[in-house]
């Protein structure tokens, strides 16, 4: 099964959802403001994807940090623990594919050559 984990108001989340329900691919939600993400998972995406794109540093959350927050965050570790308290600097959305790893964000593209291969 596709977990798609992210929130349900954010725009690319909206259109990744829709690109998936447009195909008819099952899928779960997880909305990771309601819901949180466990340390198991977020330690799961850092080791296959890396921290830095996980990291949203665009968004409003990032910018609303103070400077010595933004600055400490060198490595996996920092990263993950403000990822862990602000789940909004997750960037959006996060897919777990079943036997096909692990995406961020959302590239119609890539999307449809992971949905080929299902």
């Amino acid at each position: 099964m596709i977990t798609l984990y992210g929130i349900p108001n954010c725009d690319t989340v909206k259109k990744a959802r829709g690109w998936l329900n447009e195909r008819g691919i099952a899928h779960q939600f997880h909305d990771f403001k309601k819901q949180g993400v466990s340390d198991v998972t977020l330690d799961r995406w850092i080791t296959a994807v890396g921290w830095e794109p996980l990291l949203n540093r665009k968004g409003t959350t990032w910018r609303g940090l103070d400077d010595a927050s933004r600055a400490a965050v060198t490595d996996a570790s920092a990263a993950r623990d403000l990822m862990q308290r602000h789940t909004s600097l997750i960037k959006r959305p996060v897919v777990e594919w079943a036997e096909q790893g692990i995406s961020v964000g959302f590239s119609a593209d890539e999307w449809s050559e992971r949905a080929s291969k299902r």
